[in-house]
């Protein structure tokens, strides 16, 4: 079967705000100030709770030591305020969910792969009420490694009931774009992340500027 992978945090939805706020809930526990800003500073949150704490920390002039002492302190306390606020801000991409809905329609098998821990990842998902439309879901912590190496994504095709030679992976970051080349499939990157157009540098595939055009651009690369 064709299936489709997703990436979830900037790909299927912005959670940049409630990442932000994560991690601001951190440094002003220990009496700072919350230094990272929900827009300017996206494409860190993207790129998870340790490099939120990591670009946090450094910005208040904190020596490399002990930098990566707290990052370790404070990524479970991270984790745990993302949680309990895990959809405040966070919200779907327009036209995410009937791309979605239309891909399904058209015998495509969907899947989720995440470098957000699992738990997580089917909190959010099921919050944001697109739990169904998904045939598996694997995050940071379902297997041994994460993305960029090929396992997660082998699995989330697999469980999706999918072929990988009938496959391709929809991101928004650089670990995307080597995932897809780890396993060897197409990878679409999309524009309406933080980096816009410039994510192109990154040679994918193809471009997507909006959902809507995704099940024409999936059908083109994919075939019948």
């Amino acid at each position: 079967m064709r299936t489709v992978v997703f990436d979830l945090d900037g790909t299927l939805a912005d959670t940049s705000g409630d990442l932000i706020a994560a991690a601001n809930a951190c440094f002003v526990a220990r009496g700072h100030r919350g230094v990272l800003d929900a827009g300017q500073d996206a494409l860190i949150a993207f790129h998870g709770g340790r490099a939120m704490l990591k670009a946090g920390y450094e910005r208040l002039g904190l020596e490399r030591a002990e930098v990566e002492a707290r990052i370790e302190a404070d990524y479970q306390p991270l984790l745990e305020h993302y949680g309990a606020n895990i959809d405040r801000h966070t919200q779907l991409y327009p036209g995410a969910v009937e791309a979605v809905k239309t891909l399904r329609g058209q015998g495509f098998a969907t899947a989720i792969c995440t470098n957000k821990p699992e738990g997580l990842a089917r909190e959010l998902v099921a919050r944001l009420d697109i739990a169904h439309l998904f045939d598996a879901l694997i995050g940071a912590d379902t297997l041994p490694v994460r993305k960029p190496a090929p396992d997660p994504y082998l699995a989330a095709v697999s469980q999706a009931g999918g072929a990988v030679k009938r496959s391709l992976l929809v991101g928004d970051t650089n670990t995307d774009r080597e995932t897809a080349r780890a396993v060897g499939v197409p990878c679409i990157l999309v524009t309406f992340g933080p980096e816009g157009r410039a994510i192109e540098r990154l040679s994918p595939e193809a471009l997507l500027d909006h959902f809507d055009t995704l099940p024409a651009l999936v059908a083109r690369m994919l075939g019948a």
